[in-house]
């Protein structure tokens, strides 16, 4: 899974949490991409996960043989068989919708202070992702963000797109999300072993 979104959105945040509420149904591991730091890998792994920091050398994506060379690093540390990594991509709206990192599914949070117009500003990042999460949603009083309008502009990008109000923070709306995870996860497992 290839997660996007901008800087600041809660991409962590929500891994971390998802982590937590899917660990004793998924054996879930982790590349961290930033230009620099390890700080989100040294999050995702106090959560027990298998976490490893990918740094793209200044560039604010990763591609496909960046998340081959990833993967096979992590499986290579990992004491047992992932059924799922997740790819927490550069923070940035732009730069990672343009490049195939070879996930089998793309997800990106948008988070209730970036507004609800983003994807009329961004259309290629709500255009390839199969769910949107909108995060934050406890904040939602502070700002001007209406949530029927955002799911009208996604729906203009992305018909097809499955959205996720949550809050990472407080939990709310994690439940749908993590079953969404989990059965997609199941499904995928269960197609590459019958065939």
């Amino acid at each position: 899974l290839n997660l996007m979104s901008s800087p600041g959105s809660g991409k962590t945040t929500t891994l971390t949490r998802t982590i937590e509420m899917l660990k004793d149904d998924i054996r879930i591991g982790v590349m961290e991409a930033d230009i620099d730091s390890d700080v989100d890998a040294k999050t995702i792994a106090d959560t027990g996960a298998k976490a490893i920091q990918l740094h793209t050398g200044g560039m604010c994506h990763l591609d496909a043989d960046m998340s081959r060379q990833g993967m096979a690093a992590l499986e290579a540390q990992a004491d047992h068989t992932l059924d799922f990594i997740v790819l927490e991509n550069v923070g940035n709206l732009v730069c990672p919708a343009e490049f195939d990192t070879g996930a089998v599914r793309n997800v990106m949070i948008l988070s209730v202070p970036e507004g609800d117009d983003k994807p009329l500003k961004y259309p290629l990042m709500f255009e390839k992702c199969q769910v949107v999460i909108i995060n934050k949603i406890d904040s939602m009083p502070a700002f001007d963000f209406d949530m029927d309008r955002v799911k009208d502009n996604i729906a203009m990008r992305n018909p097809e797109a499955v959205i996720f109000p949550i809050s990472a923070r407080t939990g709310e709306g994690m439940d749908a999300w993590c079953e969404w995870l989990k059965d997609n996860a199941a499904q995928y497992l269960g197609e590459n072993q019958n065939g």
